[in-house]
């Protein structure tokens, strides 16, 4: 049965913290995206096909933190995530702090198919982007005038944010170990994560998933996006993308958690992902959220967070668009 499912992002998302314009910008460009990814699978196309079209959509959109509206690192540039996973035989691939490539998602897909490997870091994956001719772009490209501004606050405060979020407490330098800057609040807390997930004619499912990560991160942080069973997951039984701090659901194995539910105590999707989302990351800190779909068509969108950008459609369900909690 035909279904897909997207999120660009979850977290604190207000109603006040957004204006009827910014509110109408940000679900026509899920409407948008999600039109994409559904239009491949309504022609017969391969899930795989679907949610890399929908993922490239959102990281074409400087509103969502990943490709074009990526966020700035601590040094000012842009260290991009992604993954992408097509679980008829579990293939996968993935690069991580990629600096130049327009559509990260396009150069998971390359690692994938071209290379024996599934995830490639920076400068490598950069490099074969490059020399297969995906489309690079200038730092430029990326950058957007409120990411920037992002920065600047996120640098005077001596903090890193999860794109527009409260504040995260920065380490201290080293030499002052358990020492960190007090955090502020942000009214307009969202993790800032796109990904998409898909159900195919053949029943086949797919995965992707990817990110601009954190504003003024450093070291070459990498959070849970590109993390195979982490962030990003797809398998005969189902197709997860995660959204929200990554570290936890890193811990977690949050996306593959959800499978092995499924596997092994026979969980439905609904039930093993409302297992992880609420019983499992949400007393741990784990905030965010995550799309996913099985092999019958079935579709969630579980959130342990105040909102979540996100869509979805079916053959069975009307398009669906939504911000807030309902």
């Amino acid at each position: 049965m035909l279904a897909l499912a997207l999120h660009g992002g979850a977290g604190t998302i207000a109603r006040a913290s957004l204006s009827d314009e910014a509110e109408q910008l940000y679900r026509a460009a899920l409407q948008a995206a999600l039109d994409t990814g559904y239009g491949i699978l309504e022609s017969g196309g391969a899930a795989l096909d679907a949610v890399e079209a929908t993922v490239r959509s959102l990281e074409d959109c400087p509103l969502f933190n990943a490709g074009r509206g990526s966020v700035f690192t601590h040094e000012g540039h842009h260290e991009m995530d992604a993954a992408l996973m097509d679980g008829r035989l579990r293939r996968a691939g993935a690069v991580a702090g990629v600096r130049q490539v327009q559509n990260p998602i396009r150069a998971a897909r390359l690692v994938m198919e071209q290379t024996e490997h599934v995830l490639l870091a920076y400068p490598g994956a950069d490099a074969l982007a490059i020399e297969h001719g995906l489309p690079v772009q200038p730092p430029e490209y990326f950058f957007t005038q409120h990411r920037y501004d992002q920065l600047q606050e996120a640098l005077r405060e001596g903090r890193v944010r999860l794109d527009h979020s409260r504040a995260q407490a920065e380490p201290a330098p080293l030499e002052e170990p358990g020492h960190f800057v007090e955090a502020t609040a942000d009214p307009n807390w969202k993790k800032g994560t796109v990904g998409a997930v898909a159900c195919d004619r053949h029943g086949s499912l797919a995965a992707a998933t990817s990110t601009g990560g954190m504003t003024n991160k450093r070291y070459a942080r990498i959070g849970d996006s590109p993390i195979i069973g982490a962030g990003t997951w797809a398998d005969a039984r189902c197709a997860i993308s995660c959204t929200g701090h990554g570290e936890y659901f890193i811990r977690a194995v949050a996306a593959y958690d959800i499978a092995c539910l499924m596997e092994y105590k026979g969980l439905s999707l609904q039930e093993a992902c409302r297992i992880v989302v609420h019983d499992k990351l949400a007393p741990a800190g784990g905030e965010g959220g995550l799309v996913a779909v099985d092999a019958a068509g079935n579709v969630t969108l579980p959130f342990n967070s105040e909102g979540m950008y996100r869509a979805s459609r079916t053959a069975v369900q009307a398009p669906y668009v939504a911000i807030y909690k309902e």
